[in-house]
């Protein structure tokens, strides 16, 4: 089976390959837009075969200079490569706070150990 962005994706192909079809056939034989009863003449259609294309890449060229204007208008500068360093040195230079001693349980034999401790001072 055929998943969705696949249809999707036959479709899109279909449809790119029938346009440029479309276009080359009309772009060099206009007259059979006439043969099958499209126009009643072809003065200019070639013009417009041309003109079309050319103006939809020139709005969506001037459409991609503004969003790329845009955004570089609206996002802040990015930190300076000092401040950067110094950021990551700071991070370096904090002390770490001591961890703290696990508290020990008392031992059955705690009463053995303290003799034994006085003997070794």
């Amino acid at each position: 089976m055929v998943s969705k962005d696949q249809a999707i994706g036959g479709a899109i192909l279909l449809v790119c390959v029938l346009v440029a079809v479309f276009y080359i056939i009309t772009l060099f034989y206009p007259k059979w837009l006439v043969e099958i009863g499209l126009l009643s003449g072809t003065a200019g259609v070639q013009f417009w075969v041309i003109a079309v294309p050319v103006f939809v890449a020139f709005v969506a060229i001037m459409f991609i200079g503004a969003w790329i204007g845009w955004t570089m208008a609206t996002t802040p500068p990015p930190k300076p490569n000092e401040e950067i360093t110094t950021e990551i040195e700071d991070k370096k230079e904090e002390p770490k706070a001591p961890e703290p001693e696990p508290v020990k349980a008392p031992e059955e034999s705690s009463t053995e150990e303290k003799p034994a401790a006085k003997k070794k001072k």
